[in-house]
């Protein structure tokens, strides 16, 4: 029988062999750490084989100030803790990307991943025979396509441009990040279908593209949003005030709340609406796509700017909650308007009012993710088919639908 003494004696041997083991392997990392760094500066050693050019490269990197590169990196040197991560203002080390703080953000990364699709996938053929048939669609219907793609080929480029040259270099955590580079991607993505869906139908390119110049409707949603760019977008722009804090926070509404949050949806209604009456399916099907992208975008945004609230409860001051509640509700009226102007009459088994309420809708929601009291009581869904779409796990295999072959990174061919 095995006593306590032995069992004892037994689990300290073992520890011991471990310990052994560990330190019998780090002397020998140390080792190999000493023959490579000897064996790196050999390496840069002037040979009788290097031809001008390679030596001058040498001699350049012999003055290579390593202090010097390594004080550009942002945050300190030391291993980081993840008490010490923050959405902003955060002086950690932004390079290591683990421990996460934030499981959400990484998560919608990894959702966003799986989610890929790429504009090609989706057949065409049934939108261009029904577009280039004098009687496939209405005028009205025809109306609706032209300007919600005006709209949305500049939409996702003002988004795009808004996180790569200024939210990205301001929100301070790494995993935050990495899912800001996912949506950018996204962006990109969503501009290259609406002008795969413009190219196969045969629209003037330079009348869609120019639209947020040239119709009212469609250039106040894009100058609304431009204004909110414009100051954190400047190089020199930087946190760590509370005046700039509160700028990157509006900038974060702005672009979350309102231009992804609602200056979306009535456009995205009006397609998948006559995707579901069997017209435009390969527009709608691309529309649906962005649509379910948007809605991961709009519960990131969302997260951060609560997130910024609760280690920041000095910027969510009256003043501050106001003007979020101000924003919403003007991003509110210019959709609706934006609603009018491309939906005159009735069309779609929709009108203007119809849609009005629809947006009220998705204002109260708005306004109640980040904190704030809903403006439009009593409002509800006349759409509810519309969450549906917006809810992955009920979408059919989209890979059926494939209409071209395509290769995936491990079948790619480099010859």
């Amino acid at each position: 029988m095995l006593s306590w003494d032995e069992f004892d004696k037994d689990e300290g041997e073992e520890a011991a062999k471990g310990a052994t083991a560990t330190q019998s392997t780090a002397a020998g990392i140390d080792k190999l750490d000493n023959a490579g760094g000897v064996a790196a500066l050999e390496a840069r050693a002037v040979t009788a084989d290097d031809s001008e050019a390679v030596k001058r490269a040498k001699a350049a990197l012999d003055k290579l100030d390593i202090a010097e590169g390594l004080a550009e990196l942002e945050g300190s040197a030391a291993r980081v803790a993840v008490d010490e991560k923050r959405m902003i203002n955060c002086r950690a080390d932004l390079n290591q990307l683990v421990p996460f703080k934030y499981d959400w953000a990484w998560q919608k990364y990894l959702d966003g991943c799986a989610n890929h699709w790429m504009p090609q996938e989706v057949n065409m053929t049934a939108d261009i025979a029904l577009w280039k048939s004098q009687e496939g669609l209405t005028d009205d219907e025809r109306r609706i396509v032209m300007r919600n793609l005006g709209f949305f080929s500049t939409a996702d480029s003002l988004v795009a441009n808004n996180l790569a040259l200024a939210v990205y270099r301001l929100i301070t955590n790494p995993e935050c990040r990495q899912y800001i580079l996912r949506q950018a991607f996204e962006e990109a993505i969503h501009t290259h279908a609406y002008q795969y869906c413009i190219e196969s139908l045969g629209m003037d390119e330079g009348e869609i593209f120019n639209m947020y110049h040239e119709i009212p409707s469609v250039a106040k949603k894009a100058a609304w949003g431009l204004s909110y760019t414009r100051a954190i977008s400047d190089p020199e722009f930087n946190t760590g005030t509370v005046e700039t804090d509160k700028e990157l926070l509006r900038n974060l509404i702005a672009y979350y709340c309102v231009l992804e949050g609602i200056f979306f949806y009535c456009g995205f209604t009006q397609i998948l609406s006559m995707g579901r009456r069997n017209k435009m399916t390969g527009v709608a099907e691309q529309f649906q796509y962005i649509l379910r992208d948007e809605s991961m975008h709009l519960n990131f945004g969302i997260d951060v700017i609560n997130q910024i609230k609760i280690e920041n409860p000095h910027l969510w001051d009256a003043e501050m909650k106001e003007e979020a509640s101000q924003m919403i509700l003007q991003g509110t009226q210019l959709e609706i308007e934006y609603a009018r102007d491309t939906m005159p009459r009735g069309v779609l088994g929709m009108n203007a009012a119809m849609m009005e309420d629809y947006l009220k809708f998705i204002a109260n929601r708005r306004l109640s993710q980040i904190g704030l009291k809903e403006e439009y009581p009593g409002t509800t869904n006349p759409f509810p088919w519309m969450s549906e779409i917006m809810d992955l796990k009920k979408e059919k295999n989209f890979f059926e639908t494939r209409v071209i072959e395509y290769q995936t990174g491990g079948a790619l061919s480099w010859d």
